[in-house]
């Protein structure tokens, strides 16, 4: 075995996995504590330093991996994305910028690609995007509909909420999510339209139950697909790596019968 793979087999390890991700979590806390003016008069350069060091570690477990992977590491999208997040606080002025000093708390998203189980939710949610294009259709033709009648209904009398198409379609996404729908909008429309909730209701209904439950049904059976291909994918190799064993053991055994006179 060459140094790349010795190195490949090095990074897999349960416990260099389970260290970096330590790393990301108390990098994550570090970044927090930087928020608080108190803590850094306390602290002075203790927590820069100590951010300093992740970000280090980050770069030298990136090298790794694209010395032990070669042209493979840009194959596999988590490599990328972990280069993205890294490279972020590489840019030059990253520390005098406020917003790419913001950016910095981006690499906790690093656990996506180190935790296997959050990998799995990630990857469902993608393999989803496709299904939930038709969904997103389906509730932009609602929306649209739902947001032209209601500035024909309500529009003269609330013009704050229903004066054109975009506050419409603004107060019926925030019906659409339950948020002060019905004391705050619906409620004082019926007041001056009393047959109102005829309208909302069905909205209601048809938004909030049907169609955001269909796509959280198509998440879950993505991440459902997902997770069964993952498995399949374990028991073929467990597989392979069985029929290597008796391949080789029968091979030894044959071998030991040819070599009796």
């Amino acid at each position: 075995m060459g140094f790349r793979e010795r190195l490949a087999c090095w990074l897999d390890q349960p416990s260099v996995t389970n260290f970096i991700l330590g790393v990301i979590l108390f990098n994550a806390v570090l970044l927090g504590l930087e928020t608080s003016d108190t803590v850094m008069d306390m602290t002075g350069p203790l927590i820069p330093a100590l951010d300093s060091l992740c970000l280090a570690i980050f770069v030298v477990e990136l090298l790794a991996k694209m010395l032990a992977h070669g042209a493979r590491f840009w194959r596999r999208g988590w490599n990328i994305f972990d280069f993205v997040i890294v490279g972020v606080a590489l840019v030059p002025g990253a520390q005098s910028l406020t917003v790419l000093r913001a950016l910095r708390i981006l690499r906790l998203f690093r656990v996506l690609s180190v935790a296997p189980s959050l990998r799995r939710v990630v990857e469902g949610f993608v393999s989803a995007l496709p299904g939930m294009a038709s969904v997103f259709v389906l509730m932009s033709v609602i929306f649209y509909i739902g947001a032209v009648m209601s500035t024909k209904l309500f529009g003269q009398s609330f013009p704050d909420w229903f004066g054109d198409i975009g506050l419409s379609a603004y107060t019926l996404f925030q019906i659409m999510t339950l948020e002060s729908w019905s004391m705050g909008i619906v409620r004082p429309v019926m007041e001056t339209y009393p047959y109102a909730w005829m309208f909302f209701v069905p909205f209601i209904v048809v938004t909030t139950f049907a169609v955001v439950n269909l796509l959280v049904g198509l998440i879950v059976n993505s991440m459902q697909d997902a997770h069964a291909s993952e498995s399949n994918e374990r028991t073929d190799t467990y597989r392979d790596e069985v029929l290597i064993r008796l391949i080789a053991i029968e091979s030894r055994l044959k071998g030991d019968t040819d070599a009796k006179p």
